[in-house]
């Protein structure tokens, strides 16, 4: 009889340990099937612009060169002086010119009464081409400008087309850029351009399209672009003709908005909303679909929060549910075109985890 009590009380000892295990397996499934996902809203940034590259030049530039063989007899200016277009930089020995123009003026004194009118024509035909060679015998400035470099001086002899130096006009800076033949129909006239220069690297310089021909070249390469003017109206003093740069041209304003995973966004009443990770606070949203998996959110939420999960994904879906969430600002770029109607990449993931 004891025997048999003994085998009960151990069967009902195993029964209740049984009973207990069995309790605790249901509550950690019941656990694990509640784990709270979290997902962060991203600040993501969209630049609707075109890359270019090139060189800046100056808004008007004149090399100057003698115009014909000769001596020189004066130097009016020197490197860095202003002047003044029809202004004499340089002057070669004119003597012989001289004396030919007025040997003609001579002429024509004598004969104004004698000659006829053909022969009259004549003579002031043959007077303008001795003016001309006596103005040839000049180097002037046919803009307002500053003298970049000169090198010569008093007593050279220079030979005609000989180079001496450079005039600039620096009121603004020019450059042309490459576009391809895809990007060209996205061009308007006066779109901002952002320059960066990597001899000034404080910050952007701003500049504008200013035209594009009606024409595309073919390059080297076989590819078809158009070149673009651009302008700069105000530089700094950094900032010289000839000098290299990087820049944007912007299609359109820069954009930045905030991404969350579409999964974060909870209905009520057909009113979306979030709740937030940290006190469970509930805060009321306005959403826009952002290709599959994320949506846009409009009103609510400024960036950087973290959010409780309040839709599952679909089966087929959870392997986009990584462990763990991403939060920060990323940058879209884009080389034209509008907004982009699928998901762009770097966006944020999402998954099991405690808020960051």
């Amino acid at each position: 009889m004891k025997k048999k009590i003994k085998i009960i009380i151990i069967c009902a000892a195993v029964l209740v340990v049984i009973g207990i295990g069995l309790v605790l397996l249901k509550t950690l499934l019941s656990s694990s099937g509640t784990e709270k996902v979290f997902y962060t809203a991203n600040v993501e940034t969209y630049e609707n612009i075109i890359e270019i590259s090139g060189t800046v030049a100056a808004a008007q530039e004149q090399t100057l060169q003698a115009r014909s063989a000769g001596t020189v007899t004066a130097v009016y200016v020197k490197a860095g002086d202003k002047v003044k277009k029809g202004d004499i930089i340089i002057q070669l020995d004119d003597s012989e010119q001289l004396y030919n123009l007025e040997k003609q003026e001579y002429n024509m004194a004598t004969k104004k009464l004698t000659a006829s009118a053909r022969e009259l024509r004549l003579l002031e035909t043959e007077r303008n081409s001795l003016l001309q060679k006596v103005e040839d015998r000049k180097v002037t400035a046919t803009f307002d400008g500053i003298i970049a470099d000169l090198d010569v001086a008093v007593g050279d002899s220079l030979e005609a087309k000989d180079e001496v130096g450079t005039l600039v006009n620096i009121d603004y800076l020019t450059a042309e850029v490459e576009v391809t033949e895809t990007d060209v129909s996205k061009l308007e006239i006066g779109q901002t351009v952002n320059f960066t220069f990597p001899a000034y690297s404080n910050e952007t310089v701003k500049g504008y399209v200013t035209g594009w021909p009606a024409i595309g070249t073919v390059t080297s390469r076989g590819a078809t672009v158009v070149k673009v003017k651009l302008r700069i109206d105000d530089y700094p003093d950094e900032i010289l003709p000839n000098f290299s740069f990087t820049g944007k041209i912007e299609i359109s304003p820069t954009e930045q908005y905030v991404v969350v995973s579409r999964y974060a966004i909870g209905y009520e009443n057909k009113q979306p909303f979030v709740v937030l990770a940290k006190g469970e606070q509930k805060k009321s949203v306005k959403v826009q679909p952002y290709g599959s998996e994320y949506v846009k959110v409009l009103e609510g939420l400024e960036g950087g929060e973290v959010l409780i999960q309040q839709s599952k994904p679909r089966a087929s879906g959870m392997n986009r549910n990584r462990p763990g969430s991403s939060s920060g600002n990323s940058k879209n770029k884009n080389s034209g075109g509008g907004m982009p109607g699928g998901m762009p990449g770097g966006f944020p993931g999402g998954g099991p985890g405690g808020p960051m």
